[in-house]
């Protein structure tokens, strides 16, 4: 709409200021043009303006307003045509005028000649809005002119009928699992929010997401969905407990349906404009776009994070690591939670907005941005890229040709070069070890590289269902807890380099009882050892934590080993590795009087000997419930 309106204005002016031609007949047809320019009917503004130039061929006006015409219907080959006739009748024109055929001649992919008529433009305005802008087009025409010669692949999927119809289909949202799709359709001028499963490697007739969250009076749009798809944020506008024109706001699913929605408040909503959320991961960084002052343009990206006392923190601009002087938007996290995907008209690109991308580096900072692309990057504006969990495919909305409707949702194979880190994710279901029933539990997955909570969240009380993403390259305690459970304790180590699939298990807890057992997977050692390793430090706070909640219950440490080697030695070993876990305890504020320790050796295996992994699973540490 911006760029409807700048459009509008400059034909405008020129129509106004322009020369009459001395043929009445072309004047004739000239000045109908004006009313047609002045409701956006640009089709017909065109056909009288043809007529005039063929009355008089050499109406120099007619043909800077026909191609101004033709750029607002973006048929820029043509408008670089007029504009080039419009100068052959008469080089004496104004500085808008070789304006407009340098960008044509850029949309046309002529960077050369582009590069010549902004520079020209440049020495008769250099301080003006739109030198501003040919100073940064000049920077594009030095980029466009080699990044077109290294094409990436770009083969659009339309996502077919069970998602796209004739009305207008937007901002795609798609899960860590890649089997649920939320995504805007508009039907009569109103948004809501439509979601699709995928079965069959087909997505299913798309249905309303909620009347929960969708509504007739406003709309919902510019959504994101959490990795685990229990959480959707998403902007609405002009409500009656907005801060703001637009808002930023969050709904939980439980169970079958959503929760209703509410404002997230401030500091992330303001009196400004807030919209196009992106959460992370963890869920504990939320970014999202505003034109708040204090940014470096106008709409730029920024981010607020949970702190400890569970409140959004204050916002903090990302700064010119990504914003720039012009415009940013539709901001995408990806799930490795490094990766950030983003559209830009700031930094060099093929004009008007581009998708780029940055990673974080260990240090917490964004590199520089990189532009995706030629074909996917173009002259005209590239946004709202989300990629898959997997990272092998993007989606997003375009009218292309040979679509269902007014826009629709796509899907490409991303570039190599552009993929983000590769991750894994650990799906299932939380049950009672005796009924079966589903049990809404506490979930936790921890980085041990980093000492990083990677999520932290409940499991849905209704299916008992979590998922949790976890980056390839790191080792990662799970652990879950209930009220009046035992809690369980998984590792997953997912190696760089290894193929690793996502985890879909079903976690049985039992009761606390006496002669409960828990195997403790994320207590470690070095080989023949039993000085804790740092890594174990998470695992034991949750056994402190544990006994705290539950100060009625004595238990016993055991060790144990696999049958490699001497028995006299595994069983001092094991006895010792004990007793460390024991000490640590007691130093960490648990009464001695409700702990006993013992070393077993290889006498207790619980896999065979005979697999480096059944030998893995018998080097253990657990503890039995003693007495309550």
């Amino acid at each position: 709409m911006k760029f409807c309106l700048v459009l509008f204005f400059s034909i405008l002016s020129i129509y106004c200021f322009g020369q009459s031609s001395l043929n009445k007949k072309a004047q004739v047809f000239f000045e109908k043009s004006g009313p047609f320019i002045d409701k956006m009917d640009y089709a017909a503004a065109e056909q009288v303006l043809k007529s005039a130039v063929e009355a008089d061929p050499l109406f120099q006006n007619a043909y800077i307003v026909l191609a101004s015409v033709y750029k607002a219907q973006k048929k820029y080959a043509e408008a670089k045509a007029a504009y080039e006739k419009a100068i052959l009748i008469n080089k004496t024109v104004a500085p808008a005028v070789i304006y407009g055929l340098a960008e044509t001649e850029f949309a046309t992919q002529d960077y050369l000649k582009s590069k010549q008529h902004f520079s020209e433009f440049l020495i008769l305005d250099s301080s003006s809005d739109r030198a501003r802008r040919a100073k940064k087009y000049l920077l594009d025409c030095d980029f466009a002119a080699i990044a077109i010669k290294k094409p990436v692949k770009y083969s659009p999927t339309n996502l077919a009928e069970g998602v796209n119809t004739t009305d207008a289909e937007y901002f795609p949202a798609i899960t860590a699992d890649g089997e649920t799709l939320v995504f805007t359709r508009q039907i009569n001028g109103n948004e809501d929010f439509w979601t699709s499963q995928l079965k069959n490697n087909k997505w299913d007739a798309a249905t309303p997401l909620s009347s929960n969250i969708n509504t007739i009076r406003y709309n919902e749009g510019a959504q994101t969905i959490s990795p685990d798809g229990k959480y959707l944020f998403f902007t609405g506008c002009n409500r009656p407990d907005g801060l703001g024109r637009c808002d930023i706001y969050v709904s939980h699913c439980e169970g079958k349906d959503w929760g209703e929605p509410y404002n997230v408040g401030k500091p992330v909503n303001s009196e400004y404009w807030e919209s196009q959320p992106a959460i992370s991961p963890d869920g504990r960084t939320l970014y999202f776009i505003s034109n708040r002052p204090g940014g470096s343009g106008g709409y730029d990206i920024w981010k607020s994070s949970i702190t400890d006392e569970a409140k959004w923190g204050p916002a903090v601009n990302l700064g010119p690591d990504i914003n720039t002087v012009y415009d940013e938007n539709t901001p995408f996290l990806h799930a490795d939670g490094r990766t950030l995907y983003f559209s830009s008209d700031g930094w060099p690109g093929f004009g008007n907005k581009d998708i780029y991308y940055s990673r974080m580096d260990n240090d917490g900072k964004w590199q520089k941005p990189i532009n995706i692309g030629y074909p996917i990057n173009s002259f005209e504006d590239e946004s709202g890229l989300v990629v898959s969990a997997d990272g092998n495919f993007g989606l997003f909305s375009s009218n292309l040709k040979g679509g269902f409707g007014l826009q629709d949702v796509y899907s490409f194979g991303i570039p190599e070069v552009a993929k983000p880190l590769k991750v894994s994710y650990v799906k299932g279901i939380v049950r009672d070890r005796d009924t079966k029933k589903t049990i809404e539990s506490n979930v936790q997955v921890v980085d041990l590289k980093t000492n990083k909570t990677v999520f932290d969240d409940y499991t849905d009380p209704e299916t008992g269902q979590f998922l949790a993403v976890m980056p390839v390259g790191s080792n990662y305690l799970f652990n879950v807890n209930a009220e009046g459970y035992m809690f369980y304790s998984e590792n997953f180590e997912l190696k760089a380099g290894d193929i690793n699939k996502p985890y879909q298990i079903e976690v049985y807890i039992e009761k606390i009882k006496q002669g409960g057992n828990v195997t403790l997977r994320n207590i470690f050692f070095d080989t023949n050892k039993f000085n804790l390793l740092p890594a174990s430090i998470r695992e034991l706070d949750l056994l402190i934590e544990f006994l705290h909640q539950n100060e009625n219950v004595q238990i016993e440490i055991q060790g144990h080993t696999d049958n490699v080697g001497d028995d006299k030695l595994n069983e001092k070993l094991s006895f010792n590795r004990a007793n460390a876990v024991y000490e640590y305890l007691i130093k960490n504020s648990i009464d001695s009087k409700r702990l006993t320790f013992k070393g077993f050796g290889a006498s207790k295996p619980i896999a065979d000997n005979k697999t480096e992994s059944g030998r893995k699973n018998n080097r253990r540490t657990s503890f039995v419930i003693t007495k309550i």
